[in-house]
């Protein structure tokens, strides 16, 4: 079951494109976090989510907001090097790769019969509790506004 506004965030630590690890409870206490679960690197949806997703990050940071971005995918921390490389995007891309969909079932997002994370975005408090949530068909494109409208009134 999808976790609900209100509902305590589950402490992730997953590898990063880049080589580190991230944790949720680190980041959490700094800044509000929208966490954008997408099925696949390099599919079609997912890439013009990411774009999305990167021009909020930027947006963010220009004005100076407490928001960061944080992409969960099932796809390797190498797969996903490669696709920020591709893209340019300059959000963190994180794996759920191994134990494979972790993350993804402690948010209630996991396709077991696909092994894929589901389309599920999460705004996340700095107090570490679920804002918002919500998750669509994996054919449809998220618009991402209230998402972000929702990470900064919880600032």
């Amino acid at each position: 079951m999808i976790l609900r506004p209100g509902d305590r965030a589950p402490d992730l630590t997953l590898p990063d494109h880049l080589g580190s690890v991230i944790s949720l409870a680190e980041a959490a206490p700094r800044s509000a976090v929208v966490l954008a679960f997408v099925p696949f690197a390099f599919s079609p949806i997912c890439g013009d989510e990411l774009a999305a997703l990167d021009r909020w990050q930027k947006r963010m940071r220009q004005d100076s907001h407490a928001v960061d971005v944080v992409v969960v995918s099932a796809d390797s921390k190498y797969t996903l090097a490669a696709w920020a490389r591709q893209t340019a995007a300059d959000v963190t891309l994180a794996s759920d790769f191994w134990p494979h969909g972790d993350a993804a079932r402690a948010f209630g997002v996991f396709d077991e019969f696909h092994g894929v994370a589901e389309r599920g975005v999460f705004v996340i408090s700095p107090a570490g509790t679920i804002v918002s949530g919500r998750q669509v068909a994996r054919t449809e494109t998220r618009d991402f506004s209230e998402d972000f409208a929702a990470a900064l009134s919880s600032l």
